[in-house]
Order: structure tokens, then sequence, then C-alpha cells
């Protein structure tokens, strides 16, 4: 899998009398599927909603409600909880809870915890349209925002009410979602690091309508820009035309089509960055001229194309690196047959500090697979993985990274 921003982390799940509040056990199960441990703070109307019972089974620990748990002089301590917390989540957020939380009302448990709160808050409003559109609650929002909490706007659609509109509570997944992407960057191994990743084909025209491409989807590229940024790498992405997009912020994206814009764009970048990771299928050739007007079969009949080589990317870095100590330059090897020879053999030509091989002879490797199978070659030998998620192979590829870049 994926780097994890959420494993290990504490979250205070606070929820409001809402009748979103069955959302809240979605959301308990995608933190802990996770790897997040979840303490549920509810107020007492939302224990008219959802039963606390409900909520500890899921959460494995007691509900918080109220200051004083029994008559024994025992009592929940909201210091405690809101120093235990890496982030909290108030989701469902009624009007009545974000006005109490913006004047500093503390009349229980939920917004005292919140007032002690050092970790980063996120609230999710859930109400009927006109409710969340009334000055008064756009002005305790605004006000929630001003002292940096993270406000996760609600989405469009049916309410309770039956009208349709803005004020529905946003789903699970997407709110889980904002959490990961606070997370990620902030925690890593790769946290001060700069890294320059290309990703997807290059299309090369031959008209306006016609082109020479090939099957990659960029997944791979993509999975590893992913990586890098969970685990804090400010990332610049060089794609070519696909379809995809990352699960995590990135710094920089750049959108290619040709090969020329592709090494145009890359070695512009390269003085800036700690590494580059060459995934990105280039061709290698290009027409020698290309067509103004589609060309007509009916006119044209036979045609021979004239096909020129592309600038060759990662020479042109390999030999820029001799000038950067310290960078660090991973490339991939496609190959058909000869698989090791041709790996080692571009390893040595284009000065990479390690090479990902991968042959189109593996089922399930290469293109348009959600999965792969590589081996790691560097100058001292060769390591093979077993078939894998692409997602994980990322993490194969950036712990290798990591490696070499802290030497």
């Amino acid at each position: 899998m994926m780097t994890n921003t959420l494993k290990g982390k504490k979250i205070v799940l606070g929820i409001t009398g809402s009748i979103a509040a069955y959302k809240a056990c979605y959301i308990i199960r995608g933190l802990i599927k996770r790897g997040a441990e979840v303490q549920v703070v509810i107020t007492p109307a939302g224990k008219e909603f959802i039963t606390p019972i409900t909520l500890s089974a899921l959460t494995s620990k007691p509900v918080i409600s109220e200051f004083f748990a029994q008559r024994d002089g025992t009592w929940n301590s909201h210091v405690d909880l809101g120093l235990w917390a890496d982030a909290m989540l108030i989701a469902p957020a009624t009007a009545s809870t974000i006005g109490k939380m913006a004047n500093g009302i503390a009349d229980n448990m939920l917004v005292t915890t919140y007032l002690s709160s050092k970790a980063p808050v996120f609230v999710a409003p859930a109400m009927d349209l006109d409710m969340f559109a009334h000055p008064s609650t756009q002005k305790n929002l605004d006000t929630l925002r001003s002292y940096g909490n993270h406000i996760i706007e609600p989405a469009m659609g049916e309410l309770a009410s039956h009208l349709v509109g803005k004020g529905r509570m946003e789903e699970p997944e997407i709110i889980i979602r904002h959490l990961e992407e606070y997370f990620a960057g902030r925690d890593g191994d790769l946290v001060g690091k700069t890294i320059l990743i290309t990703a997807g084909p290059t299309y090369e025209k031959i008209d306006p309508v016609r082109f020479i491409g090939n099957y990659s989807s960029g997944k791979m590229g993509f999975a590893l820009a992913d990586e890098c940024a969970a685990r804090g790498a400010k990332v610049i992405l060089v794609a070519g035309p696909v379809q995809q997009k990352t699960h995590y912020p990135i710094y920089q994206r750049h959108d290619v089509e040709s090969a020329a814009e592709m090494f145009d764009t890359v070695v512009s970048l390269f003085g800036s960055v700690d590494a580059a990771i060459l995934s990105a299928a280039v061709a290698d050739y290009t027409p020698e001229r290309v067509a103004d007007q589609k060309i007509k079969r009916e006119k044209t009949g036979e045609m021979t194309l004239d096909l020129k080589p592309t600038q060759d990317i990662a020479a042109y870095l390999g030999n820029l690196k001799k000038q950067c100590p310290g960078k660090v330059l991973v490339g991939f090897a496609l190959e058909t047959n000869d698989e090791l020879f041709h790996a080692e053999d571009k390893l040595k030509r284009k000065n990479f500090d390690f090479i990902v091989l991968n042959s189109l002879n593996d089922k399930g490797a290469g293109f348009r697979c959600d999965t792969n199978k590589i081996s790691i070659i560097d100058p001292k030998g060769k390591t093979d993985y077993p078939l894998k998620p692409k997602t994980e192979v990322a993490a194969d590829i950036v712990n290798r990274l990591v490696e070499s870049l802290s030497f």
C-alpha cells in the first residue's frame, strides 16, 4: 500500500445533534482502517441520533459525553483529551455547536475539549440550507477560520427537510481525505527534499489529428508522486497526456504532450531538485515533418513517414548530474528481450544511481496494469521484487531512493 499518513494518529471525533450523525460510523471505520486511533466525544443532543454503544463498539473505547462519568468522583479531563489528540474532527457540526465554538461557550464536554486542544481542528458542518446560508452561521464559520480551524465545506444535495441545496455534511471518504492531505508531507523520511518525477507517454504529432504514442497510462509515475508526497517531499510532476490524478497534494504539476516539451520542462527544473525519477515512457522518435492539415488517404495513398530521434532526456540529465554531486537520478527500463543486459547497459550509459527494470514478458507487469513486477539494479547488483500493486511497488522504489539520498 501507499504510505498511510493516518497510521498511528490519535483522532478526537466530535459528534453533535444532527441527522448526519449516522455518517460518523463510516468516518470511524475509515479512520480505524487507515490505522488511526479514534476517541468519540458526543454532545447530549448527539446521543438522540446515535447511541454511544454503537460508537463504542466501533472504536473499542468508551464514548465520552459528560464531565463526570459516575458519582464516585471520577471525571473526564477535557485538557488531557485535547493534549492527547493529533487532530480533532467535529462531524457533523451543527449551527449550535459552531456558534459555541466560535464564541467560547464551553457548556459541554465537546466544546471544552475543543478549547483545550493543541491539535489542528477540522469542522464538517451539517444543517439545512437556510441555516447554513444565514449570516450568523457564516460569520461564525469565518471566525473559526480566522482561528486556524479547517472548515470542510458541506455538499449540495437533498437535505433532511427534503429541500435541495448546500448544507449536507460532506461524505465520510472526502472528510477523511482532508485529514490525509493535512498530514501528508508533515512527517516522513523525505521532508525537506524536492523530487522531480516524469510520468505517462508522449505524443509525437504526424498531423493535427494523428500522432505516434505508446500504451503508458502514467499509473506508475503517479503512484510514485503520491508515495513521495506522503513521505514529506515537495513533488514536481511532469506528466504526458494522461487521465490520472494524484491522491495527495503536490508542489507542482506540469502537463506536456511531446518529448521535446518534456525535455525542455525537465531540464529547466533539474537544477532545483534533490532527485529525479524518470518513469515516463518518452518517445524515441518523432516525425521529421508535421503536416499542417489532416493527411487524406484518398489523395496521399501509400505514405512513408520519416522519423528522427528525440532528445534523450535521461542521457542529458545523466551528464548534468556529473556536475551536481549528491543529486540522485533514477531510470526505468521496460524491455522485451535480454532484459538484464539492456538494463545494466542503460544504467551505465545514462549515469543512473539505480534503474527499475520491468519486462513485458511478465504477466501483470507493464503498461495499463494496476500491478507491476520489478527488479532494482544498481552498480552493486540486482534486487528482485514479486508482482505487487503499483502503489506497493512505488513504496519499494522510494525506499531505495531514500537510501540513495542518505549517502
